[in-house]
């Protein structure tokens, strides 16, 4: 998996995604804007280039890439990953992926997804929305992007922000097809008023 993060808030799902990525033994490629580090640095008060590396001292399969290095593998089609998620996905990588703008890693590898039909999830953390950013996710569906918006459901009955997180995170799980207990599924529940 490449998981991508950028500017916008919302680090805090990135973070959770990627422990959960590594603690399943999936390898995984994470690239982050510049303001994407500074966002986590901030939201977080975690050095991302610093968790990375910790990480690394249990788990072997997570690798930092440098953004500005288009000769990484993830740069190429013929490296087989399964899918890229950018989350948080700010609007300005949204629109250079919605226009096939390639200049940094993150964008070329969200671009090789389009192209070798992998699975490309966006996870925009903005509101309100304007029209241009809608114009942007609409031309991406239509190329089969899942777009899977920061917004959580509450029928779990979420106690923390922990719970909170680990909705989003499960539903992209979910729809990854990687099998996870991050939240309570909807069921048939009997209701009465």
């Amino acid at each position: 998996m490449v998981v991508g993060i950028t500017g916008a808030s919302g680090s805090i799902y990135a973070k959770r995604l990627i422990e959960v990525l590594v603690k399943e033994g999936i390898q995984t490629n994470v690239v982050a804007t510049e303001k994407g580090k500074q966002v986590f640095k901030y939201e977080l008060s975690i050095d991302l280039d610093t968790w990375i590396n910790e990480l690394n001292i249990n788990y072997k399969n997570v690798k930092l890439e440098d953004n500005n290095n288009l000769f990484s593998g993830v740069a190429s089609g013929s490296n087989k990953y399964d899918a890229v998620i950018i989350l948080p996905c700010s609007m300005g990588t949204l629109a250079e992926i919605s226009h096939g703008l390639s200049k940094n890693l993150l964008c070329r590898a969200a671009d090789v997804a389009l192209k070798e039909g992998r699975k490309l999830v966006i996870v925009p953390r903005e509101t309100p929305l304007n029209t241009i950013h809608l114009e942007n996710m609409h031309r991406l569906s239509t190329m089969g992007v899942a777009i899977i918006p920061a917004m959580p459901g509450f029928y779990h009955h979420p106690s923390s922000i922990d719970e909170i997180v680990d909705f989003l995170v499960g539903k992209i799980l979910d729809y990854l097809n990687i099998n996870n207990e991050l939240f309570k599924k909807w069921e048939d529940t009997k209701y009465e008023i």
